[in-house]
């Protein structure tokens, strides 16, 4: 097989995305696919990795410093020079035109769909019912263009059911892994006191829901709990979160330099907070987890499939009710959230993940021969 992959996009906060990319691209190269992964960027380049072939194409920045790939003929010319056998588009905006080139091309064509986009852009606008009809007249389109879709949660395949049904074009959930290695846990740090420690990890913009967490902090901290939160990520909605937390023990540390480092501080913490509740699968829940730190998550979106009545809570999106549910992990045994937690992060490996997409890669390509193309 010669897989290609398009990750379109991409910016300083795609982590999850940039995360479950590499995690692929090395899984199917350990599976013996050659592997080509296109990505925009400030300038064209070209790099050889043991992953395979990386290829940057320049493309304008579009706020937030993502940057997006405007020219997807560009696109089509590197994949003409590799062959590939199968393609795998990590985007739903720009990239349409290389479904349509695999498709007359006998390249089988899968998109991976990271992210809700009607419940996304609903919290981000606030326009609930306009952006959900709009979106979904756009996945009739999408359904359409490619061999399969591939969601990460139940909460994800909502979106595509009708439309993928209606045309017959599979949507199949594949979940994402966790890096074991890196986020596991540790033996937490003494402290002065018996303060609850909260931790968050994410974009500080609003359709992550940042702001629901701090408040979740806050109203515990309304009560007389003695808590504390931190927080880890960057985005543009930092000033509106220290506005709310005036007052409250909630501490913004920005972006942390090192995996590794990041996977400590999430380990030191009694519990985690990851409350979107539009979030389509929450690779933060299972670094959490990884580390042996249970999570509290809304009862809503993709995150809450990852939890356990051990390994966590879940909450309505409000304070109120995650403040509850926070209380409820709290009061379990601190050994006993630990090891639960860690067992349900130990049922999602990323090897289980790549296996799966290798399986569909090779179901989409039994019939299809590498391109034999002349320039």
């Amino acid at each position: 097989m010669r897989i290609a992959q398009l990750a379109n996009f991409i910016g300083p906060a795609s982590g999850g995305m940039k995360t479950a990319v590499a995690a692929l691209g090395a899984g199917y190269v350990a599976a013996g696919a050659e592997r080509l992964l296109v990505v925009p960027g400030p300038t064209d380049a070209r790099e050889e990795t043991p992953e395979g072939t990386v290829v940057q194409l320049r493309a304008p920045r579009v706020g937030g410093g993502y940057r997006l790939i405007v020219e997807p003929w560009r696109v089509i010319d590197a994949l003409e020079q590799f062959g590939p056998t199968s393609v795998e588009v990590n985007d739903k905006s720009t990239l349409l035109p290389v479904a349509r080139w695999a498709r007359r091309n006998d390249v089988a064509s899968v998109l991976f769909s990271h992210e809700r986009l009607d419940d996304m852009l609903a919290m981000r606008t606030g326009l609930d019912t306009s952006v959900k009809v709009s979106i979904g007249l756009w996945n009739q389109v999408l359904v359409r263009q490619f061999d399969a879709i591939v969601v990460t949660s139940r909460y994800a395949r909502r979106e595509f059911g009708a439309a993928a049904a209606a045309v017959g074009t599979p949507v199949v959930q594949v979940p994402l892994g966790v890096d074991l290695e890196t986020f596991r846990p540790a033996v937490p740090p003494a402290r002065a006191g018996a303060r609850l420690r909260l931790v968050h990890v994410g974009r500080l913009s609003r359709e992550k829901s940042p702001h629901l967490a701090v408040a979740t902090a806050v109203e515990l901290h309304r009560r007389g709990v003695p808590v504390a939160l931190d927080v880890y990520g960057t985005g543009p909605h930092r000033d509106e979160l220290e506005e709310l937390a005036a007052g409250a023990p909630v501490t913004f540390h920005g972006h942390v330099a090192g995996r590794a480092e990041l996977a400590a501080r999430i380990a030191a913490a009694d519990v985690a907070l990851s409350v979107c509740p539009g979030e389509t699968f929450g690779l933060a829940v299972l670094e959490a987890l990884a580390c042996g730190t249970p999570v509290v998550t809304a009862r809503t979106g993709g995150a809450s499939e990852l939890i356990d009545a051990g390994s966590g809570a879940w909450g309505d999106a409000d304070p109120a009710s995650l403040a509850d549910a926070v209380l409820r992990v709290a009061s379990r045994p601190a050994a006993e959230r630990r090891t639960a937690s860690r067992a349900r992060a130990e049922r999602f490996p990323w090897s289980a993940t790549t296996a799966a997409m290798v399986d569909l890669h090779a179901s989409l390509t039994e019939d299809a021969r590498p391109l034999a193309l002349t320039r």
